[in-house]
């Protein structure tokens, strides 16, 4: 059953926006003065015809009143205010929820202070170490990938503008599949932007573009589809730029690094939905019920491009399922993350050891699929499934990443891979991470969260060696 729909603050300030006072407000929606007061006071949800007027009214879309932004700032906010920096309680997960839905403006300056703070603290530990070392200049190379990686987090991972004009560059082409992908964009390349593409055995070569020669050098040992998505994202480069920059002008990053990194980011993306147009990929996924290796085969793209435009799927008024997609190091590194759903990604510490991406290292060749529950309660049918990307040389070792995609169970119907899967059996209980898990019964916990405080006894041993105490304290 979907949460009850309480967008109280987001129809207050939608009316103030204009100027209504509540009675006039509520005549236009068809309610009463008192029942609008409650629901701007969240203690009220709305319903289906109410929403359907506030959009009408208001002259908005479901996706401005989707309460998946809240939930993403509530999880950051969570793990933002269990920082050890900090001195006293954190607040609880109620007193959270209510800054949120009440002062969605203080709760995103909070957070861009603790950015803020991280962004410093990283830097001073990276001086140190450089100082230390006597290795002048070295700088964190993550700031700017956080900060790109905000932009897209709080997008919802689609990028609307990017998105229409890839599908339409996709069909101008004639990227339907009648034809090998590989042919129709190196016949662009040649003949519609001047573009020769020459393959080369360069081991570790993905893409080489040389704009004086209109020479575009693909690494012959990459398989045919990430030949294709480099050729993609020359295209699109070429094609797309003034929409890239429209992005990056609107999004005001604060570095000219992040500008940059975030470029390159919008490039792969709008790469990806021309290979991947997004209607006709969403209705041949539901078609095949999200079976990946049809997609695969059908698209001529990689399993990893089709678990990642998989979790773009949110156009609004044509939306996929929602999914999240992470792909893991074997070190326990989350290289790529994007999430559609309620299921957000630690920002900082590892992963917990309980989710089956990290099984995928050891069976590379297998399907893993496992029926998780996080701590809120929601459950999650999670795919898991282990790649070997070849270095082309056998003095190199081959990068090795686990993929991992989900959604939540109550999209199992639409997901081949929960075929035969026991949905009212138990599931796994999982969690975000360890600092800031909620579980006290996990014999996996590496160590006890943040906020809670804990206790260690000295004449008994159990599988933690510490007692998780009652609520909020911190630790002792």
């Amino acid at each position: 059953m979907r949460d009850k729909l309480f967008i109280g603050p987001k129809v207050r300030l939608l009316r103030l926006a204009k100027g209504w006072k509540l009675e006039p407000c509520a005549a236009r929606l068809g309610v009463s003065a008192s029942y609008l007061s409650q629901i701007e006071a969240n203690q009220r949800p709305v319903t289906a015809r109410v929403l359907i007027d506030v959009m009408r009214v208001f002259e908005v879309d479901a996706a401005s009143l989707d309460a998946a932004d809240d939930q993403r700032m509530i999880a950051d906010l969570r793990e933002a205010t269990a920082d050890p920096i900090q001195d006293g309680d954190p607040p609880s997960l109620h007193e959270l929820k209510s800054a949120v839905a009440n002062t969605p403006n203080l709760a995103k300056a909070y957070l861009a202070l603790h950015h803020a703070y991280r962004r410093l603290d990283e830097r001073l530990k990276t001086t140190e170490e450089a100082v230390s070392l006597d290795e002048r200049g070295a700088a964190s190379a993550l700031l700017p990938y956080e900060e790109v990686r905000d932009f897209f987090h709080y997008k919802n991972n689609y990028i609307h503008s990017l998105d229409m004009a890839s599908e339409a560059l996709a069909a101008e082409l004639g990227l339907d599949g009648r034809e090998a992908a590989e042919t129709v964009l190196e016949r662009r390349l040649r003949d519609g932007l001047g573009v020769r593409v020459v393959r080369s055995p360069e081991p570790d070569l993905l893409r080489r573009f040389d704009p004086a020669a209109g020479l575009l050098t693909l690494g012959a040992a990459q398989p045919a589809a990430t030949r294709c998505f480099q050729m993609a994202y020359q295209i699109v480069a070429a094609a797309l730029s003034d929409t890239v920059e429209a992005e990056l002008a609107a999004a005001g990053f604060r570095s000219e690094g992040a500008a940059k990194v975030c470029r390159t980011a919008l490039l792969n993306y709008a790469a990806g939905a021309l290979l991947l147009p997004y209607e006709r990929f969403r209705e041949t996924a539901r078609g095949l019920r999200h079976d990946t290796e049809q997609l695969s085969l059908m698209f001529q793209a990689s399993l990893e491009q089709v678990f990642h435009r998989l979790s773009t799927l949110q156009r609004p008024g044509a939306r996929g399922v929602p999914f999240y997609f992470v792909r893991v190091d074997q070190a326990g590194n989350i290289t790529k993350r994007h999430s559609a759903t309620r299921l957000q990604f630690a920002r900082f510490g590892g992963t917990c050891p309980l989710w089956n991406v990290h099984d995928a290292f050891a069976r590379p060749d297998h399907w893993l699929v496992q029926l998780a529950q996080m701590p809120d309660g929601a459950r999650y049918v999670s795919i898991a499934r282990g790649v070997v990307k070849s270095s082309g040389d056998y003095l190199r070792p081959d990068r090795r990443y686990a993929l991992g995609l989900g959604c939540e169970a109550q999209y199992a119907d639409s997901l081949v891979y929960a075929q035969g899967l026991d949905l009212g059996g138990p599931s796994v209980p999982i969690g975000v991470s360890c600092r800031i898990c909620e579980r006290d019964d996990c014999a996996q916990r590496a160590f006890p969260p943040v906020d809670r405080a804990f206790e260690v006894f000295e004449n008994e041993r159990r599988l933690a060696p510490f007692e998780l105490g009652q609520g909020g304290g911190r630790r002792r």
